[in-house]
């Protein structure tokens, strides 16, 4: 019986030494991974720790950015900016309640130089001592600065003061003291120190750590070069530590952060298990999973919950928020979580108003307007267009500048937004163009309702103390009746109105076919920009008899333009469309240097004619005309009195005064002036003798049809008469018929210009004419 005892002594032996191995081995083991769970959560800690010091650093920063947003638009604020004065900028920021009790303020000029500080440590009339970094930061589009000022940490954020354009910049920033580092604590559970080195010297210590234990918190800010965590022991406690480069400045400058996470508070939380654990080891296993299992449940739910939040919030639903609640670190990711989605979805909806609608008016922008008129058109609602356009557009701009357009455009906006019934839009689709969409509105409505807006937008409208007046054309075109596509409505309505630019009124109703006679002009003037350098100009010359002698000594220089593919085209089409659209000038330069070199031919082989040149209203305003011809005229050796410039009324009396000084300057090179088209504008012979002007030319529409006992005659007769009164040449352009001739004659007119005397002759036809005239003389 004794190895039976034997065997139940060493079975027991073996079950124990087996009990106590693996009581041992699970002793040990717990151990084990009590210690690396602690340090692992340490490190978890950490790193969460470390997230939440940048999103409180990037918080405190946006609530700064937010303060100093509100505080660089303050009018009182840009006010004393502008005027320079440190006090009253101060008074200016008391003012505000920036948060200038909380927060240290800089006012910096472009240069740098600091003109306001609230920070004793950076006093005024210096350079800001990180004005370089803060430029690098704007231009790297970085929104925050961590720097080292007087010793100490700070979170700088920085704005502009427009006036309208940049005068100063605004620096705001608060200190990473020790009630930050005790707030952060508070948020993470770490502990938290922050110091400033300069070349290696440390400033001000700001920990939650004892005071015990600062020395070596210093010593290890300034020797740790090493970013990971890493395992300290100081007086006994062991940390999780990890120090953060916050800033570094380039000139020698650092601002330091080391967080610590403690080991040994969470070591004592296992500190009963050593006691009780080989009595309630089994209990605790099995209270170990069931912990586990419930723990598992109750953190996947709100992941869960959070997963699916993301999905909503990628798929575009910005309205549905996440369900968790609580107060640790799950609700503060849920509340984060709704206020991401709220925000994006405010943007979107902002970024969506700004695609379709106009910054400067609030109208809705040409994109909106026509998908506007696009769901009418799907919907075959009837619906009238007004195209409006301010014709003085260019002249406001000139006259008041850019801040003078904006209010015109603005108040322009509130009339039309005024004129509205309900159903209508109005929207500003470029410029100086607004459109109007009508629906469920006959054109006799549109009518009325475009006299009423037009009236609206033509009252006085007073700027910087100024009167001003819109000019306003308005084109009108309707669906169905004169388009079905929402282009072509939109621009059929565009011809309407460029139609009531150029004719009597403001307002024109679409005329059809009129597409064609657009695309017409839009070639004509396309083409014409080019027609001198292809040789497609050329100028015709039309005889004037001079009366008194019975011979032909002048001529006028007529423009043509012979159009590769449109064959001839009238000056009446083309000269219009060059001066809207800005050729003018270059036909008019072409026109004389072409005269003057055609006079220099016609000098060499003996044939001496004086010309007549048209100008346009443009060139009255261009004070270089004067040098320009001067220098022509030496370079062809012709003489000055070879040259008669003929100017229209009208042109004369669109700026009376730069007029005069323009034909002063040409009249002082030795040209002759001419009145062209005298009886179609609105000046009248008294004005004339202001005017250096030597001749007068009476419309043709008053000498066409001229007879001794008609209207015209008393008229043609006594503006002979008061010009000879005045010392001016008289020249009656349209002679036709003989009697008309005669009457001429009678009266003592001066010059006759005419198709009874000659149609206009090219050059080589006008050269042989003459000298077939002067063999019969």
């Amino acid at each position: 019986m004794k190895w039976r005892h034997a065997f139940q002594t060493r079975l027991a032996g073996v079950l124990a030494l087996l009990l106590l191995v693996v009581v041992g081995a699970v002793y040990f083991a717990v151990q084990g991974a009590t210690s690396r769970a602690v340090e692992n959560q340490a490190q978890v800690q950490l790193e969460t720790g470390s997230r939440v010091f940048e999103r409180l650093l990037d918080l405190r920063g946006r609530r700064l950015q937010y303060g100093l947003d509100w505080l660089t638009v303050d009018a009182q604020f840009r006010r004393a900016v502008a005027e320079g004065q440190p006090a009253q900028i101060l008074a200016a920021l008391q003012r505000h309640g920036t948060g200038i009790r909380s927060s240290e303020v800089f006012v910096l000029g472009l240069d740098g130089q600091v003109l306001v500080s609230t920070l004793d440590g950076v006093p005024a009339q210096q350079v800001f001592p990180y004005a370089q970094a803060l430029r690098h930061a704007r231009r790297n589009s970085l929104q925050m600065l961590i720097v080292a000022l007087a010793g100490q940490p700070f979170l700088l954020v920085q704005e502009d003061v427009l006036d309208p354009l940049p005068i100063a910049r605004v620096v705001m920033g608060f200190a990473m003291d020790e009630a930050f580092a005790t707030e952060l604590r508070s948020l993470s559970n770490l502990e938290v120190s922050f110091m400033s080195l300069d070349n290696g010297q440390p400033g001000t210590l700001f920990s939650t750590q004892p005071l015990a234990d600062r020395p070596a918190i210093i010593q290890a800010l300034q020797d740790s070069t090493n970013p990971l965590a890493q395992m300290s022991e100081w007086h006994g406690m062991r940390f999780l530590s990890q120090v953060l480069a916050l800033a570094n400045t380039g000139d020698g400058g650092q601002v330091m952060a080391l967080l610590q996470s403690p080991l040994d508070h969470a070591l004592q939380s296992f500190a009963p298990l050593d006691r009780q654990f080989l009595g309630i080891a089994l209990a605790a296993l099995m209270v170990s999973l069931v912990g586990a299992l419930l723990m598992a449940r109750r953190v996947s739910r709100p992941l869960d919950a959070l997963v699916q939040a993301a999905e909503r919030i990628g798929a575009g639903d910005y309205r549905t928020p996440v369900a968790v609640r609580g107060k640790d670190e799950f609700g503060l990711l849920a509340r984060a979580f709704n206020a991401m989605q709220s925000g994006i979805a405010v943007r979107e909806r902002q970024l969506a108003h700004n695609a379709l609608h106009d910054a400067l008016t609030g109208l809705p922008n040409r994109a909106l307007a026509m998908e506007r008129l696009g769901s009418a058109i799907s919907a075959r609602r009837p619906v009238v267009l007004l195209y409006l356009g301010i014709e003085n557009y260019r002249v406001i701009n000139e006259g008041f500048g850019p801040q003078g357009v904006e209010e015109m455009l603005r108040e322009a906006s509130r009339c039309l937004l005024s004129s509205l019934a309900a159903g209508d839009s109005a929207a500003r689709i470029t410029g100086s163009e607004f459109l109007v969409l009508l629906e469920n509105t006959k054109l006799d409505s549109a009518v009325a309702r475009a006299d009423r807006l037009y009236s609206l937008l033509t009252e006085p409208q007073r700027v910087g103390g100024d009167e001003l007046r819109h000019e306003v054309s308005m084109g009108i075109a309707a669906y169905p009746e004169d388009g079905l596509q929402v282009e072509e409505l939109i621009s059929r309505a565009a011809i309407a109105r460029h139609d009531a630019a150029a004719l009597p009124g403001y307002l024109q109703i679409y005329q059809q076919d009129r597409d064609l006679a657009h695309q017409r002009q839009i070639s004509l003037i396309r083409d014409l920009r080019r027609a001198a350098i292809e040789d497609e100009l050329f100028l015709c010359y039309q005889p004037k008899l001079d009366l008194r002698h019975g011979y032909v000594r002048q001529a006028e220089a007529l423009l043509r333009w012979q159009h590769p593919t449109l064959g001839l085209v009238s000056p009446a089409e083309f000269i219009p469309l060059a001066e809207r659209s800005g050729s003018m000038a270059s036909l008019t330069h072409w026109v004389i240097e072409e005269a003057i070199r055609q006079l220099a031919e016609w000098s060499v082989r003996g044939l001496e004619v004086q010309l007549s040149v048209n100008i346009s209203v443009d060139d009255l305003g261009d004070e270089g005309l004067a040098p320009r011809v001067t220098e022509l005229l030496e370079l062809h050796g012709v003489l000055a009195g070879q040259l008669i410039f003929e100017i229209t009324e009208s042109a004369i009396m669109h700026n009376p005064e730069q007029a005069l000084r323009i034909l002063e300057q040409l009249r002082g090179c030795g040209i002759s002036l001419s009145v062209d088209d005298f009886g179609t504008g609105y000046s009248s012979l008294a004005q004339l003798q202001r005017l250096p002007v030597q001749e007068l030319k009476i419309d043709q529409s008053f000498v066409r049809n001229l007879d001794s006992t008609s209207g015209d005659a008393v008229i043609v007769r006594s503006t002979i008469e008061m010009s000879h009164n005045l010392g001016l040449k008289v020249v009656a352009e349209g002679v036709e018929f003989e009697p008309s001739l005669k009457l001429l004659k009678q009266w003592n007119c001066d010059t006759a210009q005419g198709y009874l005397i000659s149609r206009p002759l090219n050059a080589m036809a006008f050269e042989m004419w003459m000298r077939r005239e002067r063999s019969t003389v």
